[in-house]
């Protein structure tokens, strides 16, 4: 150390060490450890610290002070959220809880009856806490003109104009026209347009009339020619511009197609001659979701997503008859036989099967509720004594026809939906579309209504989808489609797939097919793209 008291700048500790030993003055020595090396010493020590209160040593980590991270459930952040916004936002003044508890009274206060626990059903029947709020009375405030002030302006009324209605005025509506806006909200406004190029011919007939001057008789007896696998595309109608949701064939002669859209138009295009569309039906404001045409095809049924049934006549388009089931019928089907041929049955989506009469109006006949998920099929069996319903319920039931009592109900464990049927041309079996990518027969004939093992066709896709089927006239053939595009061919007897014909290039499912009744080999089938494609 010199003179002055400082030491070396190249003092090492240990002479450092033998410097305080010697040392008779007392000074700043360097440190001994080297965490007290490494520790900075900048500017003067603050007189103000406590060295005891640790919170003052924490580092800001907001501009105001230090913040800690504390988790809320979700649950109680929006019920504070709710609060404040219900308080009116942070902007509002401060309420007191009494206060806020005044206010709770008050909206209480406004808030109907819960109603007495022992009436069910009715006036006054409970509720509890779902009963609603009453309704504020505006009270109509009266504004003298003359009291306005510099910045509001005079309405200017023209007195010759009679057109001219004084504002705050109560305009009535004309008298009638309340209740014709009401129908048409219930019912709909329904329209038809003829596309075709001559509504009648030369003799005065129109397209129900069967053609005869073609090569083939379209009069022939149901079955009674030798059907065949189609081989080629022959036309396309490409009349729609959404899915087909149902395709129809006109009883008998087949010699007219009708088909239905999702968008809620339904459409007749003649097969033969010029295969034109001939019209259009407007009626429906959501998708069609099946059609029927009585025994002699003067008349057709449409259902629709907007739960309506409407009766159509199929030459003037005009809509006959409008049936409100207040629920979406997702399968009719008229009484094939010839002395209940006015009645038809409609499958709804609350489980419930209704059955009308087309001459009494709106009224239902008969209800038969006794399926536990909603409606898929109906087919009329046992010379239309009986009739067959599958449901979502993974059930068929049997019922005898007019009697709201089931016959017989199949329910099994292993038992997949049944969502599409048709019925074989010998009377036998009912065809169903299975949910496990199959076709499944159920016996008819007989008493025991029971499924024939022995007969399954596999090997196309339907899973999700209600896919449409159909047999051949003959009865020799099974066809249905499948979600790929594909049409699929089967032979009744060996269960063997014949023939794959795809039916759409782009993938979309085809579901719908039909097969002529006049006819060897001609088959339609339509899809999803709208498109109805004929094969011969």
């Amino acid at each position: 150390m010199d003179r002055f008291g400082e030491y070396p700048p190249n003092l090492t500790v240990k002479d450092a060490l033998v410097v305080r030993q010697e040392a008779t003055v007392d000074h700043a020595v360097v440190p001994y450890t080297g965490d007290d090396l490494s520790r900075p010493r900048l500017g003067p020590a603050n007189p103000f610290k406590d060295e005891n209160d640790k919170s003052l040593g924490k580092r800001k980590n907001v501009l105001t002070g230090q913040a800690n991270e504390v988790f809320i459930s979700e649950h109680t952040f929006r019920s504070k959220h709710r609060a404040v916004e219900r308080a009116g936002g942070p902007e509002r003044e401060y309420i007191s809880p009494a206060q806020a508890k005044e206010q709770a009274a008050k909206r209480r206060a406004t808030r109907e009856s819960k109603g007495k626990a022992t009436i069910a059903d009715g006036d006054g029947s409970y509720v509890g806490p779902w009963a609603k709020y009453k309704k504020p009375v505006y009270e109509q405030v009266e504004v003298d003109l003359d009291e306005l002030g510099s910045d509001e302006e005079y309405e200017i009324v023209d007195e010759d104009d009679e057109d001219v209605v004084p504002s705050g005025t109560v305009v009535q509506a004309p008298a009638g026209s309340l209740a014709r806006r009401k129908e048409v909200e219930e019912q709909g406004e329904e329209t038809t347009t003829f596309h075709g190029a001559s509504e009648y011919d030369y003799q005065g007939r129109t397209y129900m009339h069967v053609p005869q001057d073609l090569d083939i008789s379209l009069q022939k007896e149901v079955g009674s020619i030798t059907n065949f696998i189609p081989k080629k595309h022959m036309h396309t109608w490409r009349h729609h511009t959404k899915a087909v949701t149902s395709l129809r064939l006109f009883p008998h002669s087949s010699h007219l197609g009708l088909s239905a859209c999702a968008d809620g138009t339904i459409k007749i295009w003649d097969v033969y001659r010029s295969r034109e569309l001939l019209r259009t039906y407007f009626g429906h404001s959501k998708a069609v979701t099946d059609l029927s045409f009585n025994n002699n095809g003067t008349r057709f049924l449409s259902g629709s997503f907007d739960r309506r049934i409407k009766l159509w006549d199929t030459e003037t388009g005009q809509c006959v008859n409008r049936f409100n089931p207040n629920k979406t019928p997702h399968v009719i089907r008229f009484n094939p036989s010839a002395e209940n041929g006015h009645e038809f049955l409609a499958g709804l989506s609350d489980n419930r099967i209704l059955q009308y009469d087309t001459r009494a109006g709106n009224e239902t006949v008969q209800e038969y509720d006794h399926h536990l998920g909603a409606i898929n099929t109906l087919e009329f069996v046992d010379e239309n004594r009986r009739f067959m319903s599958t449901s979502d319920d993974r059930s068929l039931r049997v019922w005898e026809y007019g009697i709201p009592v089931e016959i017989k109900t199949i329910s099994e464990p292993d038992m997949f939906a049944l969502t599409n049927s048709t019925q074989h041309p010998s009377g036998k079996y009912v065809l169903y579309q299975c949910s496990d990518n199959s076709i499944v027969a159920y016996s008819a004939a007989s008493d025991k209504f029971r499924q024939n093992r022995k007969k399954s066709w596999r090997g196309h896709n339907t899973a999700g989808t209600a896919i449409g089927l159909t047999c051949s006239p003959d009865g020799q053939f099974v066809v249905s489609g499948d979600t790929a595009g594909y049409v699929c061919f089967w032979d009744f007897k060996t269960c063997k797939m014949y023939h794959k014909i795809q039916a759409d290039s782009a993938g979309g499912s085809v579901n719908c097919v039909v097969w002529s009744e006049q006819e060897t080999s001609k088959v339609f089938t339509a899809g999803a793209k709208g498109d109805i494609r004929m094969w011969d």
